[in-house]
């Protein structure tokens, strides 16, 4: 059985063919975070503390440079994980247990095969003023195959995904139309593009994350569910309640 544990933001609990994972660990109480001449704003506390979760086999992490995907409290969890499969840059800077897992390349866990996948944190030409991000595919024998999308904007890239695996089962896909005055456009997926990716790559369960508790988003949880109601594809979505195990 595979088992998905949305928190809060990206972060997500993975039981998958015999092994634990975490995506993207975020387990601050709501405040500031400064990034040069501005802030990122955490407007809500965590589900679960870093306790409640407990050991893991790896970390999944997309990125490190930003609050909403690696917090305080989630760079200390990262000291007790065995392992941390992240960008090159990341892994360079985090050091300890963690390690770089370029594009297409694959480490084993146990039974499960992480394979890293591109990911474009916003539009065309701003990857110097948003920094390398990655996402994951996770295969295993008899298993179902779930992409973990990280924080891509691009559906260019979700055609590059599906391209590259065909048959996607289950998609954890980071939404929420995130925006910053550095960038012209969105940081993540808009709730309309969230439903033409999911098109692209064959109609899986999804389980939307990135979408709630941080004021840089600036689309929710609600209008991606109406979007993915008006395109007549409520059905595939997983509920996403906070804390709440999805059995599959």
């Amino acid at each position: 059985m595979t088992t998905l544990i949305p928190l809060d933001g990206p972060t997500v609990v993975v039981e998958f063919a015999g092994t634990r994972l975490l995506v993207d660990p975020t387990f601050d109480v709501p405040q500031e975070y400064p990034v040069g001449a501005r802030s990122l704003r955490k407007t809500s506390g965590p589900t679960w503390t870093a306790e409640r979760v407990g050991p893991v086999d790896a970390v999944l992490l997309s990125h490190d440079q930003h609050a909403d995907n690696l917090d305080h409290a989630g760079r200390t969890y990262l000291a007790t994980a065995p392992l941390t499969l992240t960008t090159a840059l990341a892994a360079e800077r985090l050091g300890g247990t963690a390690r770089a897992l370029p594009s297409w390349e694959t480490a084993v866990i146990g039974t499960v095969t992480v394979t890293a996948v591109p990911a474009q944190h916003g539009p065309d030409g701003v990857e110097h003023l948003t920094g390398p991000v990655t996402g994951f595919v996770l295969t295993a024998p008899g298993e179902p195959t779930i992409y973990i999308s990280g924080d891509n904007a691009s559906l260019r890239v979700v055609d590059e995904i599906a391209t590259r695996f065909p048959d996607i089962d289950i998609a954890v896909l980071f939404a929420g139309a995130a925006r910053t005055p550095l960038v012209d456009g969105f940081l993540t997926l808009t709730s309309h593009d969230a439903v033409e990716a999911v098109r692209r790559l064959g109609q899986p369960r999804t389980l939307p994350v990135h979408t709630d508790g941080w004021a840089h988003f600036s689309q929710d949880g609600a209008s991606l569910r109406a979007a993915f109601h008006a395109a007549g594809l409520a059905d595939v979505l997983l509920p996403a309640a906070p804390g709440r195990p999805i059995h599959l």
